[in-house]
Formats: structure tokens, sequence, C-alpha cells
């Protein structure tokens, strides 16, 4: 069960260390760890270089592309891979040093195709737990409380690489949420089993310049994914509210009363047009 460890990066200069220095610590060895510097100017590349004879063994290969988007990161890395697992860590991110190890023993034990798991969110020093696992099984269908809830955090993911190849990868044209649209269509199909663990075995650090921060833009994008795999109508307006009020919310913590107040407006008819 050969893992690749694919880890996309753009201005991750001072934070790339840390997520290959969680990958040399873990108690199951990956085959090799991939990084895409996307186009950064901040010495991301030579930073993720520099650390080749720390990896413990583990083989490293560094890319560099023009700045083409996380997606594009991702696809260009898991094309390069050579591993039947694909393990997803953003470059800001780290893992524990059991995940690896709970990961493919929960996926060989229970045959599954993609496994993930809580995980502890880090911002301005501050550690919050995220039960993931609980929204996971709180409800009956797996695939519609994902698609309305959204309870995967890519950095936890290990997935099956031909699951991946054959959903068609990342989607490039999204600037944001790419990952939530590729669970959704890997996890769409029949035979495809997955599951979500109450191990914290990640720490995902909140950057003020993280692409979730990017409140309008991400909005935009997670309205295309709503349409594209609604499984149905009352599903499709039950995500619509879902990302509007994540909007709201965003924007009156950023001090953008205004911008929240756009959002409450536009909802009424998005949500009748659904």
């Amino acid at each position: 069960m050969s893992i690749s460890v694919i880890i996309p990066a753009y201005k991750a200069a001072q934070t790339i260390e840390r997520a290959l220095a969680s990958v040399a610590a873990q108690t199951l060895k990956p085959i090799e760890v991939i990084v895409v510097d996307d186009g950064s100017q901040d010495g991301t590349y030579e930073a993720a270089q520099a650390f080749k004879e720390n990896l413990q063994g583990v083989h490293l290969r560094v890319f560099s592309q023009e700045n083409l988007g996380a997606g594009a990161a991702r696809n260009r890395a898991i094309k390069e891979s050579a591993g039947d697992w694909l393990a997803f860590l953003d470059a800001d991110d780290e893992w524990l040093p059991d995940k690896l190890a709970i990961s493919m023993k929960a996926i060989e034990g229970r045959n599954l195709t993609l496994h993930a798991h809580n995980y502890i969110s880090i911002k301005d020093a501050e550690e919050e737990p995220v039960d993931c696992a609980a929204r996971y099984r709180a409800v009956p269908n797996p695939y519609v409380g994902l698609y309305r809830k959204g309870f995967l955090a890519t950095s936890t993911i290990v997935a099956k690489r031909d699951a991946i190849i054959s959903a068609g990868g990342f989607d490039e044209t999204l600037a944001t949420a790419q990952d939530f649209d590729l669970w959704l269509k890997v996890l769409k199909e029949k035979d495809v089993t997955f599951c979500v663990d109450p191990d914290f075995l990640t720490r995902y650090h909140v950057t003020s310049g993280s692409i979730t921060s990017h409140t309008r833009r991400r909005l935009d994008c997670s309205l295309r994914i709503a349409k594209r795999h609604a499984p149905g109508r009352s599903d499709l307006r039950y995500r619509i509210l879902a990302v509007h009020y994540e909007a709201i919310n965003a924007s009156l913590a950023l001090g953008q009363p205004f911008k929240a107040l756009g959002y409450l407006l536009v909802l009424p008819g998005r949500w009748l047009a659904a």
C-alpha cells in the first residue's frame, strides 16, 4: 500500500519545513513527497529543496510552475506521483506522527476508498478541536451529509489514486473549494466507500492570507459546486442557505457589514431560483 504525499505550495517559505518535518516524523513512511511550488517568489522552492536530507529516507521531489492555483498544483503532483494512495497535506498544515499509520489501518481494515478524520484548528495561537466525525455520523446518508455540511478537511485525507484519476482530478477553473468539488465527484460513485474517524491527527493553521479567507470568491465557487452536485432540490436550497450564511458571518467577522448585507439581500432570489 504505497503512499505519495501531495503538497501544493504558494508563498510557503515560512511553513513548508514544518509540513515536511511532520511527514518525516510519520511512524508509517510514504514512498515519496511531491511538492509543487505554484509560482511563489518568496523562496518556497528553495526552502522545500533544502529539506531533502531531513526526510528520514523518504524521497522528495519538488517542482515549480507558474501561478495556476492550488487545484493545478495538486493535479501536477498527482500526475508525477507513483503511489497507489495519495495523502493530501497543505504547505501550512502538519500531521501528528501516527496520521498515516492510523489512516492506512482504517483503509485496509474496512476496504475504504477514502479516509479522513478530525483536526485541530489553530488561529492566533488558539487551538480548537474540529469534530468532523460527529457530522459524518449524524446523517443517514453520508454523501448527502457531505454535500450539505462539507465535513472533509483536505489535509486529513488519504484516497485511492485510481479513484482520484477516474474523477478527473481537481477542477482548475475553480479558484477555491476545488477540493470539496473533487470529494463530491469521487464519493458519488456507488462502489466508493469512505469514513471520517474521530482521531485528531492534523493541525490546520489558519492564516490571514489563506485561500478560505477570500469570502466573495469562495461564495461564487461554492454556488457553482452546489448546482453541479445537488442530490435533490431540497439539498440545493439547504446548501445555498449554508454558503450564504458562511459568507455573511465571514464578512461580519472581517468588519464588513455592508458586504454582509449584500449577501443577505441576494439570498432570497437565489434560493427561489433553485
